[in-house]
């Protein structure tokens, strides 16, 4: 690990960095030459309706993340248009359940969050949307992917892991939410799969602070590079143009 800032530097102490420098943990691993951008559930549940502070939000929307949603949501504008721009696959990922939530299964379990749904508003003013459905504000386009899935990890019984052999990928570039729930499950899931994956830091996002550092510290230092938007989008410019045959759409 090196000088430069990291988001993680106020939460680890002198004694822990000292381990991790000692025992090599934090190098670099690179990306391939057949990368592919995956939005993680970056969807109403986790973002809201609108900018407010998270404790506004999670009155309306239990799972928020508040304002960190929306700082993070122009980052992954600019990744996905540069994405699109070099031709690149871009995926997301995003929950589904029954209208009667049977199939929720282990989250009722651990995660009782109160009355209602966790997908829907529980206070005025009323929404149409569901949870589920993915920000307007990146919104995907026909050529894109969705990835329908129940548990934490885009792999778990779900077809990611065929959609990237059939895109021959050899890489992930990692946006969305939460830091420390989806997006670390997904990313160990990738490094279990030997992909290549790269997490862009400001393109993520968590309801807690000291939760998206520290994963972000663990990821970096065992599974993936933590990196910044600014130096992926310099990675994907620099890559060859019409690289994979994508889905028309309709």
């Amino acid at each position: 690990m090196n000088d430069t800032k990291r988001p993680w530097d106020a939460y680890i102490s002198v004694r822990d960095q000292g381990v991790f420098d000692a025992a090599g943990f934090g190098a670099e691993a690179g990306l391939g030459d057949r990368p592919v951008l995956l939005v993680i559930d970056v969807s109403y549940a986790f973002c809201g309706d609108k900018r407010e502070p998270i404790l506004d939000s999670v009155k309306r929307w239990k799972l928020s993340c508040g304002e960190a949603a929306w700082d993070a949501l122009p980052v992954i504008r600019r990744l996905i248009d540069a994405s699109h721009k070099k031709g690149l696959p871009v995926i997301y990922t995003t929950g589904y359940a029954r209208d009667d939530k049977w199939d929720r299964g282990s989250w009722t379990w651990k995660n009782p969050r109160g009355e209602g749904s966790q997908n829907t508003p529980i206070e005025q003013p009323p929404t149409n949307r569901d949870g589920n459905d993915i920000m307007d504000e990146i919104a995907p386009r026909p050529q894109d992917i969705i990835v329908w899935k129940q548990k934490p990890s885009g792999f778990h019984e779900a077809p990611l892991q065929s959609y990237l052999q059939l895109l021959k990928a050899d890489s992930l570039i990692v946006a969305g939410t939460t830091t420390s729930g989806c997006v670390r499950a997904t990313t160990v899931d990738a490094f279990s799969n030997n992909y290549r994956v790269a997490v862009v830091e400001d393109a993520c996002f968590d309801r807690a602070d000291v939760s998206h550092a520290v994963s972000l510290l663990d990821l970096h230092a065992k599974y993936a590079d933590v990196v910044t938007s600014e130096d992926t989008l310099a990675y994907v410019e620099g890559l060859e143009d019409g690289l994979f045959d994508l889905p028309k759409g309709s």
